[in-house]
């Protein structure tokens, strides 16, 4: 619930700022955020600010519950295998490596609607016509996510669901690791297990 506000709120941020990083050069169609935000409504409508917002939203659900689902398995995983009784015996470095792989794993799931949401933000926009453009020479406009998906599977094979996924890797390992170790910790500093079981 909340994220999905907090996200939706800002989202036309991350709109603009992925026309941004895709215009070329000195020669860019914005000059910066409010220009940007400016041109985008008077030339493709206010509804614009939200392309690729639905993808984004289901993107969420099977990143940040299969993040908790795998690193919690793997947790459990390791107590059994070593015989431990409680999590908190287990190293940071353990609780590292399960949180990376559980970040890659939730990524891997959901990464498919990122390529989705940035393909949605260029659809139509002559800025990105160099980038991904039709057969007719223009920039490519996507009727929305499902046309997106269906049409990139289509001509580009379902590999290009995954463009950008190993950069997108370095990112997410350490953020999510370091994430749960630091959640870890400050539980075990603030000793809400045995306040919550009492």
């Amino acid at each position: 619930g909340a994220g999905i506000i907090a996200m939706s709120a800002t989202y036309p941020l991350d709109m603009v700022r992925g026309r941004l990083t895709c215009q070329e050069g000195t020669n860019g169609q914005y000059q910066g955020i409010l220009h940007a935000a400016r041109m985008i409504v008077e030339k493709e409508g206010m509804l614009a600010l939200y392309k690729g917002w639905l993808p984004s939203v289901i993107g969420v659900i099977p990143y940040v519950g299969l993040n908790f689902a795998v690193y919690e398995t793997l947790k459990a995983s390791l107590l059994q295998h070593y015989g431990l009784r409680d999590e908190r015996d287990l190293t940071v470095a353990a609780r590292l490596a399960c949180g990376a792989f559980a970040g890659t794993f939730g990524q891997t799931v959901a990464y498919p609607f990122d390529v989705a949401r940035r393909r949605l933000q260029m659809s139509g926009w002559a800025g990105a016509q160099k980038l991904h453009a039709g057969s007719s020479g223009s920039a490519v406009v996507y009727k929305g996510m499902m046309d997106c998906f269906v049409r990139t599977v289509r001509e580009e094979g379902v590999q290009a669901l995954f463009k950008g996924l190993v950069p997108n890797y370095v990112k997410v390992m350490p953020s999510i690791a370091i994430a749960f170790v630091t959640y870890e910790q400050v539980k075990e500093l603030l000793g809400v297990e045995f306040r919550i079981s009492d």
